[in-house]
C-alpha cells in the first residue's frame, strides 16, 4: 500500500475554488428551475424554499455630478490583496514584487461610471 502525497497549499486551493465554482454554478441553476417551474413544490422533507421581493435604496455615485464624481477629495485609495492561482510555468518569477502605495490619490476615481 502507498501513500499519497498530500496537495500543496497552492494545489487545494485550485481545487476547493474549482470545486465552489461548480457549486455556484450547480445553485444558480436549481434557483432558476425552482423560480420558473411555479407548479414545482417547495417544501421538502427537511427544507423549503421561500421566494421574498424586498425594496431597498442603494448608492449611486454615477448620479454625482462630475464635478464630485472626478474631485479627488472625495475619493480614497483602496489597498487589497488578491491570491491567484494557475497553472506554474517555468517562466513565472519566485516572488511576486511588492507593489508600492501610490504617493497621491486617483484623480479619477469614478470617473468611468
Amino acid at each position: 500500500m502507498t501513500a499519497t502525497a498530500a496537495p500543496s497549499p497552492a494545489e487545494e486551493l485550485t481545487q476547493i475554488r474549482a470545486e465552489i465554482a461548480r457549486l455556484r454554478l450547480r445553485e444558480a441553476e436549481l434557483s432558476e428551475i425552482v423560480l420558473r417551474d411555479t407548479a414545482l413544490p417547495k417544501i421538502a422533507t427537511m427544507h423549503k424554499a421561500t421566494l421574498t421581493t424586498r425594496r431597498e435604496r442603494v448608492f449611486d455615485p454615477r448620479l454625482l455630478p462630475s464635478e464630485i464624481r472626478l474631485d479627488p477629495a472625495y475619493s480614497r485609495e483602496k489597498v487589497r490583496r488578491v491570491l491567484r492561482e494557475g497553472p506554474a510555468t517555468a517562466t513565472d518569477p519566485l516572488e511576486a514584487a511588492e507593489v508600492p502605495a501610490r504617493a497621491t490619490p486617483r484623480t479619477r476615481f469614478l470617473a468611468s461610471l
